[in-house]
């Protein structure tokens, strides 16, 4: 199936800021206390992507995850923005890859890669459940 409105060049910003709840000690990835987490600039990275493409689908589908590669390049301490872009860079079928750019009010912050795959929602939902068929009690 092809996907017209899923174009190179498409990008979402978001922005965030940064909370106790983001920081390292907080989120149990380091022993920073003030510090963004890596793993939340991560987990934006990824909402950034996931909010270019999923709005642009038809009913029925959905982007899931493949690979993310990040640097972490400065640190943002609570009480900044951090404002991500997610552009997308690459599209082969139903495969996706984005630009990830992130920044706070002092400048670039990370950038990473990011690949994810258009999916049938319905069918990932039972590829999953036949996977998981063996963990459910037996009668």
């Amino acid at each position: 199936m092809r996907f017209p409105a899923v174009k190179v060049g498409i990008s979402k910003t978001i922005q965030k800021e940064i909370t106790e709840k983001d920081t390292a000690l907080y989120f149990g990835s380091g022993s920073i206390e003030d510090f963004l987490a890596t793993p939340v600039l991560s987990a934006l990275m990824i909402e950034a992507a996931v909010s270019a493409v999923d709005p642009l689908l038809p009913d029925g589908y959905i982007t899931i995850g493949r690979f993310l590669s990040i640097e972490h390049l400065e640190p943002t301490t609570k009480g900044m923005t951090v404002t991500v872009k997610a552009e997308i860079s690459e599209i082969d079928n139903n495969r996706i890859n984005f630009t990830i750019m992130a920044y706070d009010e002092l400048g670039i912050i990370g950038k990473g890669i990011h690949e994810r795959y258009i999916v049938n929602h319905s069918l990932l939902k039972q590829k999953v459940k036949n996977r998981t068929k063996s963990l459910e009690p037996q009668p």
